[in-house]
């Protein structure tokens, strides 16, 4: 069995792993590359194998930058069977489809205005690729054990995060070679604790705060201040905001602020991102999955204004009264957070929170770095609104929960591969690992192949 890193290695998005047995090729994640611009370009560039020549996916979670390329992978010939759990299934046919969407809709943006490079510009993917790709899906249960080609067995187990988000381990019949997926915190708000992995011979281990530790102040008491502030100047507090777990988890904490009378209850609260909304559902149609109770999710229902139709969204950025806007992307990237960004970031009174990781190169990196422009639809406004970064809000786990994670692994492994992270954080998360457990931990390269014995 081989293993070959295609993606996410020195670099905290496009994940993408392919494993080789008996001459079947399987790729674990198909993500989409997302931050600074060389980074974002990979996702045009070729990939190693052709596309029609991958057997099989196997998806660990939903997020774009784990799933979001695979309808490009289905344009270039890929029509084989994409293994996942039943959460992650649902959540992509909500964020697929709008990523899609979102493709075509920035080329015909860009179009317009002229500002692409490219003559004309054109979308990664449609979102009739996206559609196409969800045909392909086949969901697997959890801890149970799934027979596939090239004589694997596969097992999937929960790893938090979000909604479906799960590890997964392949046994070859001598060796188990484990990939931990996005791993969730041991306390998070409102997902439960990612389920230990008793046995991985090879790990491959991701990374994202590989090189820190999350605060255990109360993020309540800052959202509280930096709401009232902003609002009592006549602002707009804006919220750029995964639209998976933490799109539900702002709106959970905005509601628990006003139902104990720290922030005006009359406030709007504007979820301005279709996507969101769908996922927002699954979140009120699966209250088995994480820690929201059925009367949370029916106050955060009755507590928040859905803005549906572009026209809606467009009237909401000429708005002149204090509010409160969640949209879509998390780090600013893309959707209708941008122009949001680009009508309210250029004044005093508004105020911008960010609740997770910010990927190197993105917008809403260089906004909590400090960034006094940004550049918005190929033209540079200045950033004028106050930012903030609420630290204790991420869905990864930090180091710190990574290695209680790995501390239940019976057996040591013989590697762990680390990914996923930035070149510090990969760094650190391995040198965190030599020396909690003494065990062999390294951070391999871009198209590294690893090669694992095959059974005797």
């Amino acid at each position: 069995m081989q293993l070959k890193f295609l993606g996410a290695a020195g670099t905290v998005t496009g994940s993408k792993s392919l494993v080789v047995s008996h001459g079947r090729r399987i790729l674990v994640d198909c993500g989409l590359y997302q931050g600074i611009k060389n980074e974002r370009e990979r996702n045009w560039a070729p990939l190693p194998v052709p596309a029609e020549s991958l057997d099989a996916v196997i998806l660990t979670h939903a997020h774009i930058d784990h799933s979001g390329y695979l309808p490009a992978l289905v344009r270039q010939g890929f029509d084989g069977p994409v293994y996942c759990s039943e959460g992650t299934r649902d959540l992509c046919k909500v964020l697929l489809p709008d990523a899609g969407f979102l493709q075509e809709e920035d080329a015909r943006y860009a179009n317009k205005k002229g500002f692409s490079k490219h003559q004309p510009a054109m979308p990664l993917y449609t979102e009739e690729d996206a559609y196409r790709s969800l045909k392909l899906f086949q969901p697997l249960d959890w801890n149970k054990q799934h027979e596939l080609m090239g004589g694997l067995i596969l097992r999937l187990r929960r790893a938090g995060h979000i909604i479906g988000a799960g590890s997964l381990e392949l046994f070859n019949g001598k060796h188990v070679l484990s990939f931990s997926g996005d791993l969730g915190r041991s306390e998070d708000p409102i997902m439960y604790p990612p389920e230990p992995m008793p046995r991985a011979d090879w790990l491959v281990l991701e990374s994202t705060y590989g090189n820190r530790l999350h605060s255990n102040e109360d993020p309540l008491p800052e959202l509280e201040k930096i709401i009232n502030q902003t609002t009592s100047k006549g602002g707009t507090v804006l919220i750029p905001a995964f639209a998976v777990g933490r799109v539900q988890l702002a709106l959970h904490l905005i509601q628990q602020l006003k139902d104990s009378g720290r922030i005006r209850r009359e406030i709007p609260v504007y979820l301005n991102s279709p996507m969101a909304q769908s996922a927002t559902d699954l979140f009120f149609k699966h209250p088995d999955k994480h820690k929201l109770t059925r009367e949370d999710c029916e106050r955060i229902d009755a507590g928040t204004q859905y803005v549906r139709s572009v026209e809606d969204s467009i009237a909401l950025n000429s708005q002149k009264f204090p509010s409160i806007i969640i949209s879509a992307s998390g780090m600013a990237s893309g959707g209708r957070v941008v122009h949001h960004l680009n009508t309210l970031a250029p004044n005093h009174r508004n105020s911008i929170v960010f609740m997770g990781f910010q990927a190197p190169g993105t917008r809403g990196e260089k906004l909590i770095s400090g960034a006094e422009t940004i550049r918005v639809f190929g033209r540079d406004i200045p950033v004028r609104a106050s930012v903030h970064k609420l630290d204790n809000l991420s869905a990864h786990g930090d180091y710190e929960d990574i290695l209680s994670w790995l501390g239940k692994i019976k057996q040591p492994p013989k590697e762990i591969l680390i990914n996923h992270g930035t070149p510090e954080s990969s760094d650190n998360l391995a040198n965190h690992i030599r020396e909690r457990f003494g065990w062999e931990a390294r951070v391999p390269a871009l198209n590294e192949t690893v090669t694992i014995p095959d059974a005797l």
